[in-house]
Protein backbone atom coordinates (compact mmCIF):
# COMPACT_ATOMS: atom_id res chain seq x y z
CA UNK A 1 0.00 0.00 0.00
CA UNK A 2 0.86 3.36 -0.25
CA UNK A 3 0.00 6.89 0.49
CA UNK A 4 -0.19 10.26 -1.42
CA UNK A 5 -0.26 13.47 -0.75
CA UNK A 6 -3.15 14.77 -3.67
CA UNK A 7 -4.34 18.29 -4.50
CA UNK A 8 -7.25 19.29 -6.67
CA UNK A 9 -6.96 21.38 -10.14
CA UNK A 10 -9.00 24.20 -6.51
CA UNK A 11 -5.39 23.37 -4.48
CA UNK A 12 -7.69 21.87 -1.66
CA UNK A 13 -5.01 18.93 -0.66
CA UNK A 14 -5.88 15.60 0.58
CA UNK A 15 -4.40 12.15 1.08
CA UNK A 16 -5.35 8.72 0.20
CA UNK A 17 -3.91 5.01 0.03
CA UNK A 18 -3.74 3.20 -3.05
CA UNK A 19 -2.33 -0.34 -3.96
CA UNK A 20 0.50 1.05 -6.08
CA UNK A 21 1.59 3.70 -8.13
CA UNK A 22 0.24 2.29 -11.17
CA UNK A 23 -3.18 1.79 -9.41
CA UNK A 24 -3.27 5.57 -8.64
CA UNK A 25 -2.12 6.35 -12.33
CA UNK A 26 -5.30 3.92 -13.16
CA UNK A 27 -7.71 5.57 -11.06
CA UNK A 28 -6.93 8.54 -11.86
CA UNK A 29 -7.22 7.78 -15.63
CA UNK A 30 -10.71 6.79 -14.94
CA UNK A 31 -11.21 9.64 -13.01
CA UNK A 32 -12.55 7.73 -9.90
CA UNK A 33 -9.97 9.40 -7.72
CA UNK A 34 -12.41 12.72 -6.45
CA UNK A 35 -11.94 15.83 -4.14
CA UNK A 36 -13.40 15.13 -0.69
CA UNK A 37 -14.11 19.01 -0.14
CA UNK A 38 -15.30 19.70 -3.78
CA UNK A 39 -15.83 17.10 -5.52
CA UNK A 40 -13.13 17.93 -8.45
CA UNK A 41 -11.48 14.50 -10.04
CA UNK A 42 -8.80 17.30 -11.66
CA UNK A 43 -6.28 15.80 -9.27
CA UNK A 44 -2.31 15.08 -8.65
CA UNK A 45 0.21 14.16 -6.58
CA UNK A 46 1.41 17.21 -3.89
CA UNK A 47 4.72 17.61 -2.58
CA UNK A 48 4.53 14.80 0.61
CA UNK A 49 7.59 14.69 3.00
CA UNK A 50 9.27 11.51 3.09
CA UNK A 51 9.48 9.43 6.19
CA UNK A 52 12.63 8.66 7.31
CA UNK A 53 13.20 5.52 10.02
CA UNK A 54 16.32 5.73 11.98
CA UNK A 55 18.52 2.67 12.10
CA UNK A 56 16.91 1.12 15.01
CA UNK A 57 13.74 0.79 12.98
CA UNK A 58 11.54 1.65 15.45
CA UNK A 59 11.92 5.59 16.06
CA UNK A 60 10.59 7.62 13.04
CA UNK A 61 12.42 11.04 12.44
CA UNK A 62 10.30 13.87 11.45
CA UNK A 63 10.85 15.64 8.52
CA UNK A 64 9.38 18.94 8.18
CA UNK A 65 6.74 19.05 6.07
CA UNK A 66 6.46 21.36 3.13
CA UNK A 67 5.11 25.16 3.43
CA UNK A 68 1.69 25.48 1.78
CA UNK A 69 1.45 28.17 -0.19
CA UNK A 70 0.21 31.36 0.32
CA UNK A 71 -3.66 31.58 -1.23
CA UNK A 72 -3.61 34.52 -3.79
CA UNK A 73 -7.05 36.54 -3.64
CA UNK A 74 -8.06 34.85 -6.36
CA UNK A 75 -8.54 31.76 -4.92
CA UNK A 76 -11.56 30.19 -2.68
CA UNK A 77 -10.14 29.71 0.73
CA UNK A 78 -12.34 27.02 2.93
CA UNK A 79 -11.47 26.62 6.26
CA UNK A 80 -10.39 23.48 7.66
CA UNK A 81 -12.76 20.54 8.75
CA UNK A 82 -13.46 16.88 9.04
CA UNK A 83 -13.39 16.43 5.31
CA UNK A 84 -14.58 12.17 3.98
CA UNK A 85 -12.13 10.56 1.84
CA UNK A 86 -14.27 8.12 0.65
CA UNK A 87 -14.77 8.21 -3.29
CA UNK A 88 -17.72 8.92 -5.18
CA UNK A 89 -17.84 4.89 -5.60
CA UNK A 90 -17.44 4.21 -1.90
CA UNK A 91 -20.24 6.62 -1.56
CA UNK A 92 -22.83 5.30 -4.02
CA UNK A 93 -21.96 1.24 -2.39
CA UNK A 94 -22.99 2.39 1.37
CA UNK A 95 -25.92 4.63 0.21
CA UNK A 96 -26.54 1.13 -1.78
CA UNK A 97 -26.13 -1.31 1.55
CA UNK A 98 -28.01 1.34 3.97
CA UNK A 99 -30.83 0.87 1.16
CA UNK A 100 -30.65 -2.92 1.64
CA UNK A 101 -30.83 -3.13 5.11
CA UNK A 102 -33.44 -0.19 5.62
CA UNK A 103 -35.45 -2.37 3.13
CA UNK A 104 -35.39 -5.57 5.30
CA UNK A 105 -35.88 -4.02 8.38
CA UNK A 106 -38.61 -2.31 7.14
CA UNK A 107 -40.14 -5.33 5.35
CA UNK A 108 -39.15 -7.92 7.83
CA UNK A 109 -40.02 -8.92 11.23
CA UNK A 110 -36.98 -8.68 14.05
CA UNK A 111 -37.00 -11.91 15.99
CA UNK A 112 -33.88 -10.82 17.85
CA UNK A 113 -31.75 -13.52 19.47
CA UNK A 114 -34.85 -16.05 18.87
CA UNK A 115 -33.25 -15.64 14.81
CA UNK A 116 -31.74 -19.48 14.63
CA UNK A 117 -34.79 -21.21 16.43
CA UNK A 118 -37.46 -19.33 14.15
CA UNK A 119 -35.03 -20.20 11.00
CA UNK A 120 -35.60 -23.61 11.75
CA UNK A 121 -39.21 -23.35 12.42
CA UNK A 122 -39.76 -22.21 9.14
CA UNK A 123 -37.19 -24.37 7.78
CA UNK A 124 -38.30 -27.44 8.75
CA UNK A 125 -42.40 -26.35 8.39
CA UNK A 126 -43.51 -26.09 11.80
CA UNK A 127 -44.19 -22.30 10.80
CA UNK A 128 -45.51 -20.34 8.29
CA UNK A 129 -42.58 -18.78 6.29
CA UNK A 130 -41.81 -15.01 6.28
CA UNK A 131 -38.96 -12.72 6.56
CA UNK A 132 -37.32 -12.14 9.51
CA UNK A 133 -33.76 -10.65 10.69
CA UNK A 134 -32.44 -11.09 13.83
CA UNK A 135 -29.19 -12.12 15.73
CA UNK A 136 -27.08 -15.39 15.45
CA UNK A 137 -23.21 -16.03 16.31
CA UNK A 138 -21.45 -17.25 14.11
CA UNK A 139 -21.28 -20.57 15.33
CA UNK A 140 -25.19 -20.33 15.20
CA UNK A 141 -24.75 -18.89 11.14
CA UNK A 142 -22.43 -22.12 10.58
CA UNK A 143 -24.89 -24.40 12.02
CA UNK A 144 -27.65 -23.03 10.11
CA UNK A 145 -26.47 -22.72 6.63
CA UNK A 146 -25.08 -26.79 7.65
CA UNK A 147 -28.67 -27.51 7.67
CA UNK A 148 -29.30 -25.86 4.44
CA UNK A 149 -31.49 -22.78 5.81
CA UNK A 150 -30.54 -19.72 3.52
CA UNK A 151 -29.09 -17.02 6.21
CA UNK A 152 -26.90 -13.75 5.11
CA UNK A 153 -25.98 -10.96 7.19
CA UNK A 154 -27.22 -7.50 7.36
CA UNK A 155 -24.87 -4.75 6.42
CA UNK A 156 -23.74 -2.94 9.27
CA UNK A 157 -21.81 0.47 8.24
CA UNK A 158 -19.37 2.50 10.45
CA UNK A 159 -22.12 5.35 10.44
CA UNK A 160 -24.30 2.76 12.15
CA UNK A 161 -21.71 2.76 15.40
CA UNK A 162 -21.15 6.08 15.92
Amino acid sequence: MIRYALRCERDHTFESWFQSSSAYDSQVKRKLVECPTCGSTKVEKAIMAPRIVSKKGREVAPVPAAPAPAPTPAQEVIPPGPTSLLMAQERELRAKLKELRDHIVKNADDVGERFPTEARKMHYGETEHRPIYGEASLDEARELIEEGIEVAPIPVLPDDRN
